[in-house]
């Protein structure tokens, strides 16, 4: 036998390793775009918060709407990659999205968009909730600097309605990646939120007294 024969299995082996090449150059060239989407995103799911915060309504509608154009870019960019789309990167920047989305939602609109209209998988939509209770208590802060404490009751509530339909998820960290966390510190701030509320309403009882 001829070294050739013998070794004649090393050219399936050479075509094996130029595919495996042009798709791992395809796959990289899909995931520079996908970084670069998802800094936008994340960039502008910042402003939304931002400027809802500040009564900026408006501008933060139309940042929601070049957010959700790119989010559509992202979902179709990674759709014949699960291996990106399932990635922590894609997670982090959608979840935070949801949580922009979700917050000026709640805040001028006094209603949620479904999963559906999101256009998110199960894990991103399920952190994005996780945030948003954190980002809602910030909200009562203000409210509270303003004395609109029945208001701020009022988003109490919300908060700890979204704590308790995401206690029930009560299923490993693999199909929930950090959702129990989440929770966790979602409990510690809806108590403090709550205590706050309380010290504030006991503080313009005793002003309203001292009027008297």
């Amino acid at each position: 036998m001829s070294t050739s024969e013998k070794w004649k299995n090393l050219i399936v082996l050479q075509k094996d390793l130029e595919f495996v090449e042009r798709l791992l150059s395809e796959k990289d060239a899909v995931r520079e775009e996908v970084i670069k989407l998802s800094r936008e995103i994340t960039r502008l799911a910042g402003s939304i918060v931002h400027m809802v915060h500040r009564g900026e309504w408006s501008q933060a509608g139309e940042l929601l709407v070049k957010a959700r154009e790119l989010v559509r870019e992202l979902n179709k960019l990674v759709e014949n990659h699960p291996d990106l789309k399932y990635s922590g990167l894609v997670y982090n920047c959608l979840g935070e999205y949801v949580e922009a989305y979700m917050f000026y939602s709640i805040i001028t609109q006094h209603s949620t968009p479904s999963i559906s209209e999101l256009e998110v998988t199960i894990v991103p939509y399920l952190q994005g909730l996780g945030d948003l209770i954190g980002e809602i208590r910030r909200y009562v802060i203000k409210l509270l600097d303003e004395l609109k404490i029945e208001e701020a009751e009022e988003y109490l509530e919300v908060m700890e309605y979204i704590y308790s339909e995401l206690r029930k998820l009560d299923y490993p960290d693999a199909l929930t990646p950090g959702l129990r966390h989440k929770v966790d510190v979602a409990s510690r701030l809806i108590e403090d939120t709550r205590v706050l509320i309380l010290n504030t309403k006991n503080s313009v009882r005793c002003i309203e007294k001292s009027r008297r």
